[in-house]
This record gives C-alpha cells, structure tokens and sequence, in this order.
C-alpha cells in the first residue's frame, strides 16, 4: 500500500502532525600536554571546565561536545557543517567558547520554524572520566539548549586503551539531536 500523500486541505493525522528532523553531529580533538611555563587550552566538555593534564588542539575553545552538537543541529535542518558556519581560518573565532556556536546554530533552527525536542550524546574518551560531573555537563547542556534536563543525555565511555582516543592523546564526541517544526496555534 502507499504511503499517505498530505495533499492541501488534509485533515488526516499524518497531515496535521508536525514535521521531525534528526541530526547527527561528529568531533574528535587531540588532546596534547599543557605546557609546563603556562596555563594552555583547558579541556571544556559540554562548557564544563575539566582539571586535566592535556588539552585539545583547536581553533575554538575545543569543546568536542558542544561541537557536536551545534553540527547536530546544523544537521537536522541540512544547513551547513559547523566548520562552515564557523570557519577556523576567521580570527573572530580564536579561542571562542564553543556556547557561542551552540547558540548560533539553535537561533538558525529557531528562525526555520524548529526547535529541539531531545538530544542524545556520548563523549568518548580515556580520562578525566565524566563520572560525578556528568550531570554538571547535562544540566548545562540543557540549560544551553532551553531544554528540561529529562530530555537530554550524556554518557560517557573509553576506547579501552586502543587507537588515539583510548591512549589518552584524544577526545570524540557524537550526537544526535530530534528536532520538530513549530506550528502556529
């Protein structure tokens, strides 16, 4: 049987129900010692600030969660990769707190008639492990996204000691973001 065709002046379930996006967002930094005359890049997962020995080599703050995630939502609409919308060759963005790409990229949403509906992400990476402040990493995730906290996930897992992520000398993200269209009421 075909699928329903909505045509003009459909009044099915399908017709009036709202449009749902999925995007998919990827990042991977390496992660380098901090230098030992001065601080360096502090490593930022999810703009929550890790102690930790390395940080990421980026042009940005190096926050692969929230990159991730700006590239989800850039995704969901086919908008383009956050390294279009945000070059790393454009001074403007020289050690810029990756919030500032999340909330860009939830305003490009916003203004297509969008909004988030959930988030799923996972932060890959051998240590620090997220442990106790995942949920500090949650709560500001959601707080960044104007979502309630019981829509948004964080888990964090290792490589187990094998390629660069699991010897420590980087970090990867992934995401996936529900986004639906806003109807007028």
């Amino acid at each position: 049987m075909p699928a329903h065709t909505p045509s003009r002046g459909d009044q099915s379930p399908a017709a009036s129900a709202p449009i749902l996006r999925i995007g998919h967002g990827y990042d991977l930094h390496r992660l380098v010692p901090q230098p030992p005359t001065g601080p360096g890049r502090p490593l930022v997962i999810g703009g929550v600030h890790f102690q930790h020995d390395r940080g990421p080599v980026s042009h940005s703050d190096g926050d692969a969660l929230l990159h991730a995630v700006t590239d989800a939502l850039l995704g969901a609409l086919a908008l383009p990769d956050i390294g279009q919308v945000f070059p790393d060759d454009d001074p403007r963005h020289e050690s810029r707190d990756s919030a500032d790409f999340l909330c860009e990229a939830l305003r490009l949403v916003r203004e297509r008639g969008y909004e988030p509906v959930n988030v799923d992400a996972t932060v890959i990476l051998e240590r620090p492990k997220l442990g106790q402040r995942k949920e500090e990493v949650r709560g500001n995730l959601a707080r960044l996204l104007e979502l309630p906290t019981d829509r948004v996930n964080v888990k964090g897992k290792t490589h187990e000691q094998v390629d660069a992520v699991g010897e420590g000398r980087a970090i990867e993200a992934h995401c996936v973001v529900l986004v639906r269209e806003v109807r007028a009421t």
